[in-house]
């Protein structure tokens, strides 16, 4: 069954927003299409007329500090992010995020950028950057900008642009430096792939003596419509000492105040209510070991 009529491969941001200005609504973005090709050949989506194919597009498929920030371009691919120097030295949770999603096959063609831009609540590259305080760049409705990343989300599997008018260029977060590091952590089932049934990114800062968190943050997911930092948990931690008793605090707080829903495809709530402590407990103990060692890689 033919699921598109034209596939176009710009090479410029500039050219990639003309074709889609051109189909006037009736050109479709694509990166990995692991997601998408899927949904076209399942008669999930009508028939494209056409895909606008970014991977093509150098400044989209580039992983590089700027100053104080790493960036990383919208179609670069889960594996580039699994094997990057720089990345495993300041987003470690994001590189072991990416490193778990789907199989090989699925990793080396999907990209971080239709990770968040199918904007699911489960979605593992999706919680790290969370984590990691990151921004997206986007151009939306013909502006060039930088967003918070929770702002992409706006309900589940509905994304804050357009991909038959809008572009999703890349990400940004801050770079690591001193006594900081991430982990992140999920329980799955295996269903044809690995279904996740719940997801830990935590990204922490501890003080120059090594005891008290500086900066503490939590993404824990799915627990709701969108993924979100988990701000009471963190409250519980932020600026007290980097202990067992206050790490046990935290999980409590956690198991009382979050709660997700019973997916007949994941897991019933209560099953994923009793997993979050254990996904926050590893994900902790593993951050404040790396940060204490002061190795992130």
């Amino acid at each position: 069954m033919k699921v598109w009529n034209r596939y176009h491969t710009p090479s410029t941001i500039d050219e990639a927003l003309q074709l889609l200005a051109d189909y006037n609504g009736a050109a479709r973005v694509v990166a990995g299409g692991t997601d998408l090709l899927i949904e076209l050949r399942e008669g999930a989506r009508p028939p494209q007329e056409a895909l606008v194919d970014i991977t093509f597009i150098p400044e989209l498929i580039s992983v590089h500090q700027s100053n104080d920030h790493v960036l990383i371009g919208a179609a670069v691919t889960h594996d580039q992010i699994t094997k990057s120097p720089l990345l495993n030295n300041h987003a470690r949770c994001l590189v072991e995020s990416c490193g778990v999603v789907g199989g090989p096959q699925v990793r080396n063609v999907g990209t971080i950028g239709g990770n968040v831009a199918h904007a699911l609540p489960a979605g593992d590259g999706t919680i790290s950057l969370v984590a990691l305080d990151s921004e997206a760049e986007i151009i939306l409705s013909g502006e060039r900008q930088w967003v918070p990343i929770a702002d992409m989300f706006v309900g589940p599997g509905k994304s804050l642009i357009d991909p038959t008018r809008d572009l999703l260029l890349g990400f940004r977060f801050k770079v690591q430096a001193g006594k900081s590091a991430s982990a992140f952590e999920r329980i799955m089932r295996p269903q044809g792939v690995a279904l996740p049934i719940m997801g830990c990114a935590v990204s922490i800062t501890l003080d120059d003596s090594s005891t008290i968190f500086e900066q503490v943050r939590i993404c824990v997911a799915p627990t709701g419509p969108v993924p979100s930092r988990l701000s009471e948990i963190e409250d519980v931690l932020l600026g007290q000492e980097a202990s067992e008793e206050r790490i046990e605090a935290a999980i409590s707080s956690a198991y009382d105040t979050v709660r997700p829903r019973t997916s007949k495809y994941r897991a019933t709530a209560d099953y994923r209510r009793e997993v979050i402590p254990v996904l926050l407990r590893r994900t902790l103990h593993t951050a404040i070991s790396r940060a204490r060692q002061g190795h992130r890689d």
